[in-house]
């Protein structure tokens, strides 16, 4: 089925191309997987060399391409997942454990990053049978915090502030739960990236991170890459914290009846609509959505407007997952 509908990255048809120069294969590991790359990925943990269990391969891929007048394609099929923006290239997921890569000209490794650890990326965890949300998640005293939330919402902003608090980061924008085990389902720590807009950054100091370069002018957040404070293990998903702005520092527990719609709406995969649901996965997302809904606490946030006010929901966060709320 073919999809020519622009479902959340929105930036990424706007982007004029830039140059992109080839690297030699590398080897990094995120989401417990070793990931063999064509394309530089220094957002990514280094690793040896070894049987990867994820290939990034740059190529020619032999599907329609996008154009000024439709700038993206999505196909989605059981065994292959197919993503092109016209300003960043084409991008090909094929049997959970490959990805090919056909640059736009000009475009840098920088750049196809971008949709390739964010949508390409979820898209593969998902085939591998995990639930992906589009979130922010945390370690607190050895529980899984996540964070959801409309555009805006202070997703990483939050999960910043609690990195500042002394907890560790697990994953920024593409959050993975593994129900191997659906009584405990379990955060897989991605890796030790937060992207932060300016004012955020400029509040919240995170000490010994390294901010890299600007992908592009058109992408407002800046990529700030951890050293340290970042926990390379599994954790369980203790909440679900879906933000809002409010007058205070609130949390409210929501019944199930209301957590599992919110969760279906936060995964990664519904965001390109059901055509990329194919085959059995629709029925395997609502299992692990429910599961989540019925083992994981989904709480509103409300966030108290203005940075400066943010440690008031760190402090309430600390508290509930220490058990002494």
């Amino acid at each position: 089925m073919m999809s020519r509908h622009e479902p959340f990255a929105g930036d990424l048809d706007r982007l004029p191309n830039r140059d992109r120069t080839a690297g030699e294969r590398s080897y990094y590991r995120a989401y417990g997987l070793l990931i063999a790359s064509d394309v530089w990925l220094p957002e990514l943990e280094p690793a040896d060399p070894a049987t990867a269990d994820i290939e990034i391969v740059i190529g020619p891929i032999d599907m329609p391409k996008p154009s000024a007048k439709a700038a993206t394609v999505f196909r989605f099929e059981p065994g292959r997942q197919y993503l092109a923006w016209e300003a960043v290239g084409a991008f090909l997921i094929s049997d959970a454990r490959r990805i090919d890569v056909q640059p736009a000209p000009g475009v840098d490794d920088a750049l196809l990053a971008f949709p390739l650890l964010g949508p390409v990326l979820a898209l593969l965890l998902h085939q591998r049978g995990l639930l992906v949300l589009h979130a922010s998640a945390i370690a607190v005293a050895g529980r899984g915090a996540i964070f959801m939330g409309d555009k805006g919402a202070g997703k990483s902003t939050t999960a910043s502030a609690l990195i500042r608090a002394g907890h560790d980061l697990l994953t920024d924008d593409v959050v993975a739960l593994d129900l191997t085990n659906p009584d405990e389902p379990m955060i897989v720590p991605g890796f030790p990236q937060i992207k932060l807009a300016a004012d955020a950054a400029a509040a919240i100091s995170l000490g010994q991170a390294q901010v890299r370069p600007q992908v592009h002018p058109a992408i407002e957040k800046m990529q700030h890459r951890l050293h340290g404070a970042f926990s390379g293990n599994k954790v369980p998903a203790a909440r679900i914290y879906i933000l809002e702005r409010g007058e205070r520092a609130r949390v409210t527990l929501l019944p199930q009846i209301a957590a599992l719609p919110a969760i279906i709406k936060f995964s990664y995969v519904t965001r390109f609509g059901r055509a990329a649901l194919s085959g059995d996965f629709a029925a395997m997302h609502l299992r692990h959505c429910s599961a989540i809904a019925n083992h994981v606490g989904v709480c509103r946030l409300d966030v108290p407007t203005g940075i400066d006010r943010i440690g008031e929901a760190v402090a309430l966060i600390e508290k509930e997952l220490a058990g002494d709320a």
